[in-house]
């Protein structure tokens, strides 16, 4: 007599888990973050509310693993390590215009540009979850800049005594700024602008 073979409680909540990441994620591009709501992920995702609430504590923090999944799944999409996010071809405004660019379609993209502008807004109002969300997310992205900011100034390309952190800055900073408040177009071009413009303030003292 052949054995039953028992259901794979981890593969099930997988599968309940992806199902709740994607509903959150479509539901906040369709409806925006304050219409959606753990009901309404849970009636999309096929599961019951208690399911979410048994795993996180907020819709907030529901969307936040969503985001970071879909972060990780783009980046393993790319094929790309997470040594070479930045890349190092020795020619540091064309590696700075590439990321930059790279970046500028991604907040252009409505399936990343929804829920970032929500957890920005409330990571605001939740010190916990802004906490999270730049130690999850945003510091590490700034830590491939850094890094390559300080391979620079090793190859003589950049200041020695610029603080890559605050450079790191005249790239980001811009481009993030005018992304959230929507003051112009977010485009290549400007990009392209943000890296020239830093790299004449960045480069070594003759």
């Amino acid at each position: 007599m052949s054995e039953t073979k028992a259901p794979d409680a981890s593969r099930r909540s997988e599968r309940s888990r992806r199902a709740i990441f994607d509903a959150a994620l479509a539901l906040v591009s369709e409806a925006g973050y304050a219409k959606t709501t753990i009901e309404g992920i849970a009636a999309r995702a096929g599961v019951g509310k208690q399911t979410i609430y048994r795993w996180w504590p907020s819709k907030a923090a529901v969307l936040l693993d969503a985001f970071l999944d879909l972060q990780a799944r783009a980046a393993e999409g790319l094929g790309e390590g997470a040594e070479n996010l930045i890349p190092d071809t020795g020619d540091l405004a064309a590696d700075l215009r590439y990321v930059l660019r790279a970046t500028v379609d991604e907040l252009n993209d409505p399936t990343f540009d929804a829920p970032t502008r929500a957890l920005a807004a409330e990571g605001i109002v939740d010190p916990e979850l802004g906490a999270r969300f730049t130690e999850a997310l945003l510091e590490p992205q700034l830590q491939y800049y850094a890094r390559r900011i300080e391979a620079a100034q090793a190859a003589g390309h950049v200041d020695p005594g610029v603080d890559p952190r605050i450079a790191l800055e005249l790239l980001v900073g811009p481009l993030h700024h005018r992304w959230l408040h929507r003051t112009l177009p977010l485009t290549h071009a400007y990009a392209d602008s943000l890296v020239d413009l830093a790299l004449r303030g960045l480069a070594p003292r003759g």
